[in-house]
Formats: structure tokens, C-alpha cells, sequence
């Protein structure tokens, strides 16, 4: 399987030019993607990494800050992941500012020559710090000679600090909770500025990159679309032709529409029914596409090859990669067919692949696992195989999801279609638990997940919830139905809230409302006698099931 070269991750240049990237080395923390979108928030690209990468893929970015963010690890452990040999001598070099946060900044002492040990009292959670008189680098007028609530993760503290640096801030414990050292670029933050909990966190953070660090806040979404046109037009030669495999989600459809705008119609769309799709789905995806989107869409029904492939097979990651597997089938299939319509073969095929989804599929460092050890495989990631001989585009493979439906209302594509929930790849495949083909699991989980969403919408709530979905359980239970005993399927509703994904916590739900929900799922839906709410965040459970 083949890649198209994104610019921006080649160049380390994105729109708002040469020498204002932030780039984060992740050294495993939880909250590490949180770092890059605040600071995009402040109109500022950022981009995230694995904080193991070489010196070379670092200085091939270009980055004007480097972050070396937090993670669960102690700097003094043998095998605890730094930055490579030589990363300091580059920044200074080159100019190069350094935040260490967490873990990071624990980094940053050691290595400069200071002291780290476990500390006499461990912080965690909110807790307060003082900012003394002083003309500081990392803390604005306003911050300054005052006190302000963050929020701590660490066990171990610096003891010692390396020649040159300078305490900025403590905890009212007495730890040391921010250092500088000004004339070498290098700053550390013990506690995390990109958390809610950290009140005057994204002022830290606004007036360390902008005022301090110099960078400009010129990162806007409609230069990222026209950098994405530019870059499609030099991938794409005149007379090659690109598929798009659309899902009906927003991610596929902005990406198509993108394409679209670059190429006209030399982009070829197929929506392909793989018999895991919700209620009625190909019908309204269908229908949306061509009245509203205008989009050339080639409808195939290829739920008979899916569901044949996946009989028997219960293992989560095994569906997902023989799912992927289908799907280039079909897109080689429909490749050949335009072939010999057009008399060129499509050299190209669109995804709508995230930047979420790019972190999720990386193992953490530190842990000694390769690729190939991923937790979990995205469909648009890990579930595609190598022999796949379409080239891969994907235009928004940096973006989070609010970036994209950004980009889509750039786009015109319409605000209800923006609106819709996340549906993963896999489809209804990650949603019955077990064998999809088993029984009618997946009929069963079609009527119940219309009516939790039907409901979700007649309330008035769907726009404030990321996701809402159904979970078909491989278990039967005991229930009574007209006077009689029942042995019947189980079945969850999920609903989280969530700005990008990446963590999320479940939606609390008014009483009344999860009465009638169930009344009219165990009255309307045979075959079920029990229904679960799931109120697990995200971490530790992810947001789908399998």
C-alpha cells in the first residue's frame, strides 16, 4: 500500500509559513492530543509526533517550538523514553524554544544536568501555585506576584535544577511547578496548562507561544483548504483519475467534496452497502449525496461478500481488518470497471482519515511496542492492506473532527449533514459484540438504534451529544413479557459528549427520557427483554465497544 506525500508533514509548512510550527514530542500522556488542539485553538498549527522520533524527523518539520509533553513514566527508570541524542545541541542551534510539561519538563533538568527523584509528597489533581514578583518568561503581567489552581499529575519532583535555570513558580507544598532558563530558549511547566482544570492554562500557553516564543497566530481553515487544493492538483496529474470511498459520514464526505472542488469530475465516489449499516442508511446517504451534495456516487451492493466473509469470526480486530480487506476488493473491482469505461486505470483512492485517528493507531512510547503491536486498528489506518495497489490521498489527515466540519461549511456542504454522529468504518460490525452473522443480531440492533436515536432527536438533544449508538450484547438474559418467562438479547445505549474524540464522558441523561427509551425499544423491538445504559468516559473504555 502506497501513500500521496502530504505537504505539510513533508515540509513541516503549513499555511501560515515557514518557522511557526509547534511541534509535540508525546511521551504518553493522556491529555498530549488536548496540547495540540489548544493550541490551535489559538490559530496556531501544531503538530504531535512520537517523542522516540530521530533528530532528523524533528529537524526535517522545521518546528519554532518543540513541547515535550507529559507521561506515565519516571525519567530516572531504565528504558524511560527521551529525545534523541543532540536534540539540545539542535534547538539552541537553531533557535529552537522547548516547553516541557510533566514529564517533559522532568526531562529537561535531567538531561541539562539537574537532579530527579521520587518527591517527599506526590501531587495530583487541582491544586494551587504561586507566581512570585519577577519579570518571567512563561507568566504575563497579570499572572504575576499571584496565585492560580492547575492541575498536578507526578510523583517524582526536581530537586535540583540544572545550571542557568530559574524557579518561576511553586505549589503551595512547596514543589517547584515552573522553571526558565531565558537565554537558552528552555521552559518547564510541572503541572498541565491544557487541561480545563488549569484555570488560566490557555493564557499560559497564548502568552508563552505568541510573546515569548514569538509565533504567529495565522493558522486559518480556509488557507488550510486552499493548501489542500494545491497540494491535491500537484499529487493528481491532469489525466489521472482518483475513487472516493464514501461512508456517509462527514469525514468521507468532506474529504470528496474537497477532492471535488480540486479535480472536478475526475473523482469517482462509491458508496458501498457492506450489510452493517444502520437503519435505512444507503437510502438517506443516497439521497443526501445527490440532491443536496451533487456528488458522482456509484452505489454497490456488496453486503452478501461482507457478511460471507465474516461469518463465524468474533475477534474484533480480525472484523476489522477483513472488513479493510473487502473494501480495497471492491475499490480494485470498481478501479478495473472504470478502466475500461474510461481507458485509464484510477491511480488514487480518498479517505477521510483524521488526525485522531493517526494518533489512536500509534503505539505509546516507552512501551517497547512497534506498529504492529497497535491496540486498536482504525479502518482508515491499520485495517488496509499492503498489496492494496491504490494510492492513498488524505486531505485531512491532520484535521480534528471540528476542523473538518469546519472546513465542510467552507465547503457548503450542508449544516445538517455536518451535524451527524460519527459512524466507524467497520460499521455495525464493532457494535454486536461476537459474531455479526449470528442469528438476526444485527436487525435487532438496526430497530433498537433507530429508536434511541429517533428519540435522541424528537428531545431535542442530538446536536449536544458527539455520538449516540446501540451495542447488540452476545449474552441472553431472563425477563417477563405478557405474563410469560423470556429468554431475550441484551442491548446498551452509549452516548458520550466529547470535542474531538479523544476523550469523552457519557451523557447524563434525564430520567423520564431513558423510561420511554426502553418502553419503546422492549414494546417495539422483538427478541429484547433488557437494555443497559454504558457510563464508562473515555479513558479507560474507548468510545465504541470493539
Amino acid at each position: 500500500m502506497e501513500t500521496a506525500v502530504n505537504s505539510r508533514t513533508a515540509n513541516g509548512v503549513a499555511t501560515g509559513g515557514a518557522g511557526n510550527l509547534v511541534l509535540i514530542l508525546d511521551y504518553g500522556s493522556q491529555y498530549t492530543h488536548l496540547i495540540t488542539r489548544r493550541i490551535r485553538q489559538l490559530s496556531v498549527l501544531s503538530l504531535c509526533i512520537s517523542g522516540t522520533s530521530t533528530l532528523d524527523a524533528i529537524a526535517k518539520l522545521k518546528p519554532r517550538v518543540v513541547i515535550l509533553s507529559g507521561g506515565p513514566h519516571s525519567v530516572h527508570a531504565a528504558g524511560a523514553p527521551s529525545f534523541p541524542d543532540g536534540f539540545i545541541e539542535y534547538a539552541e542551534e537553531h533557535g529552537v524554544f522547548v516547553l516541557g510539561i510533566c514529564y517533559g519538563m522532568q526531562l529537561i533538568v535531567q538531561k541539562l544536568g539537574g537532579v530527579v527523584a521520587v518527591g517527599e509528597k506526590q501531587e495530583y489533581g487541582k491544586m494551587e501555585i504561586a507566581v512570585p514578583e519577577g519579570e518571567w518568561g512563561l507568566y504575563g503581567p497579570e499572572a504575576i506576584g499571584g496565585h492560580q489552581t492547575v492541575w498536578m499529575s507526578h510523583g517524582d519532583e526536581a530537586l535540583k535544577l540544572p545550571e542557568g535555570f530559574t524557579v518561576v513558580a511553586r505549589s503551595l507544598q512547596g514543589s517547584v511547578a515552573a522553571i526558565e532558563n531565558r537565554s537558552r530558549r528552555f521552559y518547564g511547566l510541572q503541572y498541565h496548562p491544557e487541561v480545563t482544570h488549569s484555570t488560566q492554562g490557555m493564557e499560559t500557553l497564548q502568552h508563552f507561544l505568541l510573546d515569548v516564543c514569538g509565533v504567529t497566530a495565522d493558522w486559518k481553515m480556509q488557507d488550510v483548504l486552499e493548501e489542500e487544493i494545491k497540494v491535491i492538483k500537484g499529487i493528481v496529474a491532469p489525466d489521472e483519475h482518483v475513487i472516493c470511498a464514501l461512508s456517509g459520514g462527514v469525514d468521507s464526505t468532506v474529504a470528496a467534496t474537497l477532492v471535488h472542488k480540486a479535480i472536478g469530475d475526475r473523482l469517482h465516489c462509491v458508496f458501498v452497502d457492506n450489510g452493517l449499516l444502520r437503519y435505512k442508511e444507503r437510502e438517506r446517504v443516497m439521497s443526501t449525496f445527490q440532491s443536496d451534495l451533487h456528488l458522482p456516487v456509484t452505489c454497490i451492493d456488496a453486503s452478501e461478500q461482507f457478511l460471507r466473509k465474516l461469518k463465524g469470526v468474533k475477534d474484533p480486530e480480525m472484523k476489522r481488518k477483513i472488513i479493510g480487506r473487502e473494501f480495497i476488493c471492491i475499490f480494485d473491482d470498481f478501479a478495473q470497471e472504470l478502466e475500461e469505461k474510461l481507458g485509464k486505470r484510477p491511480t488514487f483512492l480518498v479517505q477521510g482519515t483524521l488526525y485522531p485517528d493517526v494518533i489512536e493507531s500509534c503505539p505509546p512510547p516507552g512501551s517497547g511496542m512497534t506498529h504492529s503491536h497497535t491496540i486498536k486498528s482504525h479502518h482508515n489506518v491499520g485495517g488496509l492492506p499492503k498489496e492494496m495497489k491504490l494510492k492513498l490521498i488524505e486531505p485531512l489527515k491532520l484535521l480534528f473532527k471540528d476542523e473538518v466540519r469546519k472546513m465542510g461549511s467552507i465547503l457548503n456542504v450542508p449544516e445538517s449533514f455536518l451535524k451527524r454522529h460519527p459512524f466507524p468504518g467497520p460499521g455495525l460490525a464493532v457494535r454486536v459484540l461476537g459474531d455479526v452473522t449470528e442469528g438476526n443480531a444485527l436487525e435487532i440492533l438496526r430497530q433498537v438504534d433507530e429508536i434511541f436515536i429517533q428519540s435522541i432527536k424528537e428531545a431535542g438533544l442530538y446536536d449536544s451529544i458527539w455520538q449516540a449508538f446501540a451495542v447488540f450484547l452476545p449474552v441472553q438474559s431472563v425477563g417477563v413479557q405478557g405474563d410469560q418467562r423470556t429468554h431475550s438479547h441484551v442491548v446498551v445505549l452509549r452516548a458520550i459528549t466529547s470535542e474531538d474524540g479523544m476523550t469523552a464522558d457519557w451523557y447524563y441523561f434525564d430520567h423520564k427520557f431513558l423510561v420511554d427509551v426502553v418502553r419503546k425499544i422492549c414494546n417495539n423491538v422483538r427478541g429484547v427483554n433488557r437494555v443497559c445504559q454504558d457510563i464508562t468516559s473515555k479513558p479507560p473504555a474507548t468510545v465504541e465497544w470493539e
